[in-house]
């Protein structure tokens, strides 16, 4: 297919995800989070593009999806990038798979996924709204020009109200800078309707590294030996120790215990501590 394709085709062993499809309406995205891995293998990363003939080419891919596979997006570029306020390409793709009857999970970082609840409402779907700090001050500098994240509670409750199911990705956590709102966030969440928890922590590639260091030297300090002395590497990217993993996604799942919320990590290999259904969320689009 052409421009919605297979999910995870390096097929990484610490991927637990269940088999789906992946689609990014844009190209590149605005919101230049700090972590993003995008930057390693996506040029002009942070420069969002529209793509030429988007909804032909999605058109002529649906003829040849499987329907019963989950349409996962997006997975490289928010789908609800500023631009999509007046171009609102994201919500004809999704009018394209209402027709379908396709699958689909929408992850975002922005309020304004709450417009389309009107199509959502009627597509067998889950939206998995990415919080990471409570703190506005602290989002302005890892997410810099993405929505505050009060806004995307209140797109998470309205979703939820209207009977869109909703989850939250609590990711990624980044000890010394959002671990100290572990418990809040996951209580924010479950009281904006979420049902469902996926966690991972921050796996700094060499660009991503260089951004933290510029806007959280102290931080940096602190974390380079945690990474580079007592943690490890797979593939492209840095992981701390199991040990420090672990602890930190046990607190995720006991605060999703707590607030009797499903909880799975992502691409940590601690599937032990899984409650949920699917690590994604995905359970959720038939549970509805």
């Amino acid at each position: 297919m052409d421009i919605i394709r297979e999910f995870d085709p390096w097929h990484d062993p610490l991927c637990t995800c269940p088999s789906k499809l992946s689609f990014n309406p844009y190209t590149g995205c605005a919101y230049r989070c700090i972590y993003c891995y995008v930057t390693s293998y996506v040029p002009r990363a942070f420069e969002c593009r529209i793509k030429k003939n988007l909804l032909k080419r999605v058109a002529r891919d649906l003829k040849r999806v499987d329907k019963r596979r989950v349409i996962s997006m997006s997975n490289s570029s928010d789908p609800y990038p500023p631009i999509e306020a007046k171009l609102k390409l994201t919500r004809a793709c999704l009018e394209l798979f209402s027709r379908e009857g396709c699958r689909i999970q929408v992850i975002t970082k922005s309020d304004l996924v709450a417009r389309d609840v009107d199509i959502l409402l009627h597509l067998p779907s889950v939206v998995s709204l990415t919080i990471t700090t409570l703190k506005r001050n602290l989002s302005r500098k890892l997410e810099l020009r993405a929505p505050t994240p009060k806004r995307r509670l209140e797109a998470m409750k309205k979703l939820s109200d209207a009977g869109v199911p909703v989850s939250l990705r609590l990711d990624p956590i980044i000890p010394g800078l959002n671990d100290g709102e572990i418990e809040r966030i996951v209580e924010a969440a479950a009281a904006s309707g979420a049902e469902h928890v996926t966690s991972s922590t921050f796996k700094p590639r060499p660009d991503g590294w260089r951004r933290v260091q510029r806007a959280f030297p102290e931080v940096a300090t602190k974390l380079a030996p945690l990474y580079f002395r007592l943690g490890k590497r797979h593939r492209n990217s840095w992981y701390l120790s199991r040990a420090l993993r672990f602890g930190l996604m046990k607190r995720v799942r006991e605060a999703c215990d707590a607030s009797g919320l499903a909880f799975a990590s992502c691409r940590e290999g601690l599937r032990e501590l899984t409650t949920g259904e699917s690590c994604d969320g995905s359970h959720l689009i038939s549970n509805h």
